[in-house]
């Protein structure tokens, strides 16, 4: 004999607290819910219009320093730990927390090139104008001791760049050279050289940490591997890069940030064509840094803003200026990958939110889901044109929004002459270049 019975489980209709909201049951068959879709459009196109009223990116600036800021670096053990040199030879330490500075050092006579931490984080590096590289203890002197390097290298030439080795006691310099130096020693380890111009700057690759990078004023850039302590191959561009970022999630991928205001995203095993080409800065690009993730890195250009690249786009996500913001040098994401630090000429150091309108501090469960579900609704939505055209639209300041007109004029000139040249001319006596190949000159091995 069967007997229906009512099962029922108290979690699914009672509240957990009197302030919680009364649950409803819901019948998830939509046939019974014929005008779901409309509804979520709605949803998505509200969640889009917070999102834009939300996006203030801007949290803090750090200020102290009485000349422009020439370089950055993390901490690799504390996220709250910032360094910064400038160009007066004065080196900062930071605590993001507390946003002031700890800690300052009269490091150089001159610019400071550049800078690095140890990966154990327990010292730093740097290099400046006056041909010397100096090692300092993290933590500051004593009471009553004097603030002194616990190593100073006194080179030839002027070093234009430093980077530390990702597991070991090596760090690699440039100049005129890249010279490879083991901590203990006073002399480089190796030094290696293709070409006679000066070397800007060099990186070492996080994964295959033998292998490193560097970009040189002759529009080259050079991948050298340490063990056989020979250049391994070079691409020429049509014009210089600045400098290099490797991805920290996938050994063969780097980024170059260029002059003539592109990005360049290379496969170091085919150098012929960029992996992807990504414009939007309106003047040089001067740093380029990689989030964690290795999903987007951020920009740092002349043109006085950032911007914030997903890696598989041609275009940025994301802008972002102040009025007060000038020549942006140098940019670091932070290793949380939630904020964006950048250097500029007006000796500020700013922190951004890598989200422009991500909620700080802790979320309740229901916050969370709330966050989540608008996600899904705009990714659902994202390709109709009023919810596409509010999401990708930004305030841009009056002299970049001058500068990409003028260049939009140009490039569709240029393009209507390629069109016209192609028209007029036997086929197949005019070759058809790719966007990606334009730029790329040369690869020798």
């Amino acid at each position: 004999m069967k007997v229906k019975m009512l099962s029922r489980n108290p979690d699914n209709y009672v509240r957990e607290t009197k302030l919680d909201l009364q649950r409803v049951p819901r019948n998830y068959d939509p046939t019974l819910h014929p005008f779901e879709v409309p509804r979520e459009y709605v949803r998505a196109l509200n969640a889009t219009k917070l999102e834009r009223v939300f996006a203030k990116p801007f949290l803090a600036s750090l200020d102290g320093h009485r000349d422009g800021v020439n370089c950055l670096a993390k901490h690799p053990k504390s996220l709250a730990t910032v360094l910064s040199g400038a160009c007066d030879g004065e080196v900062r330490i930071w605590n993001l927390t507390k946003r002031n500075c700890i800690r300052t050092i009269q490091a150089h006579e001159g610019f400071v090139r550049g800078i690095c931490t140890r990966f154990c984080g327990s010292s730093f590096f740097t290099v400046g104008d006056d041909k010397t590289v100096k090692q300092w203890k993290m933590d500051g002197p004593g009471f009553g001791e004097e603030e002194e390097p616990l190593h100073t290298i006194l080179g030839k030439t002027v070093y234009t760049g430093i980077d530390h080795h990702w597991k070991e006691g090596i760090f690699a310099t440039c100049g005129q050279q890249v010279d490879i130096w083991d901590e203990q020693k006073t002399s480089p380890i190796c030094s290696m050289t293709w070409g006679f111009d000066s070397i800007s700057s060099v990186k070492f690759n996080p994964i295959e940490t033998f292998l490193l990078g560097s970009c040189a004023s002759d529009r080259n850039i050079v991948l050298y591997d340490m063990r056989q302590a020979t250049p391994l191959k070079k691409v020429i561009l049509d014009m210089r890069t600045n400098t290099i970022c490797w991805n920290p999630m996938e050994a063969f991928i780097f980024t170059a940030a260029n002059e003539d205001y592109n990005l360049y995203t290379f496969d170091m095993r085919a150098l012929d064509t960029p992996v992807m080409v990504h414009m939007d800065h309106v003047s040089a690009v001067l740093d380029v840094d990689y989030s964690p993730t290795g999903k987007e890195f951020v920009s740092a250009s002349f043109d006085k803003s950032i911007r914030i690249f997903p890696v598989d786009k041609s275009r940025s996500r994301e802008v972002y200026h102040t009025k007060r913001m000038q020549h942006v040098i140098c940019v670091k994401w932070t290793s949380d990958s939630k904020y964006i630090m950048c250097g500029s000429d007006e000796m500020n150091i700013r922190l951004w939110k890598a989200n422009a309108s991500e909620k700080l501090g802790v979320l309740t469960s229901r916050e969370k889901a709330a966050k989540d579900y608008n996600q899904k609704l705009k990714e659902k939505f994202r390709y109709h044109p009023h919810i596409k055209r509010i999401a990708r639209h930004r305030h841009l300041p009056k002299p970049i929004y001058s500068q990409i007109q003028e260049q939009r004029i140009m490039k569709e000139a240029r393009r209507r002459k390629e069109v016209n040249r192609l028209k007029h001319s036997k086929p197949g006596s005019v070759p058809m270049v790719s966007e990606k190949k334009k730029h790329v000159v040369a690869v020798v091995k």
